[in-house]
């Protein structure tokens, strides 16, 4: 008895089990199956994204990674005008795992700028120095700005001053945290 633990075999064990044979595949259309071989030879796949899909944004490594710096030209009024409502929205769909809230109504969302190259900047806060999501929330920020149509490049910077309190909260957010 639990001879598996061990490896041993016992004698009942050892005895060849008979397996029911398995069915011949049924002839169907073939869906052809993109492997990192057939993509690399230039097989083309099923799947075409939308032009508007900035798949750059996607695979791009984080700048932690490279060593990159955010290059900012000089912050042009018009184009962040112009982005920021977008920026805002794209930002909205970036939740902490931890609060039901997303990150701009949490109040971590310091500044948004844009020069005009169309490159963004989101200065941003956490919760805490020591917040789980310390890798995950910048990234994550990063690369949906940068996949805004018209949006060059972004990055976002880590501010800790000033520190982020509760009362950064957005009415809506204290309110689905019960803190009224």
């Amino acid at each position: 008895m639990f001879s598996f633990l061990t490896g041993k075999k016992d004698e009942k064990d050892s005895a060849p089990v008979a397996t029911p044979p398995v069915p011949a595949p049924v002839a169907a259309d073939p869906v052809p199956v993109i492997t990192d071989a057939a993509h690399s030879a230039g097989e083309e796949s099923p799947f075409s994204p939308p032009p508007a899909w900035n798949l750059d944004a996607l695979t791009a490594p984080h700048p932690v990674q490279t060593g990159e710096v955010a290059q900012m030209g000089p912050t042009d009024a018009a184009a962040t005008a112009e982005f920021q409502q977008k920026i805002i929205d794209v930002i909205k769909t970036v939740f902490d795992p931890e609060i039901p809230v997303d990150i701009y109504e949490l109040g971590l969302i310091y500044e948004i700028l844009v020069d005009a190259d169309h490159r963004a900047l989101v200065r941003m806060t956490l919760t805490s120095p020591a917040c789980p999501s310390a890798q995950q929330l910048p990234q994550e920020v990063r690369y949906k700005v940068k996949a805004i149509p018209g949006i060059t490049e972004a990055w976002v910077e880590i501010v800790w001053e000033p520190p982020w309190d509760k009362e950064r909260m957005s009415e809506a957010a204290k309110l689905s945290l019960g803190f009224f």
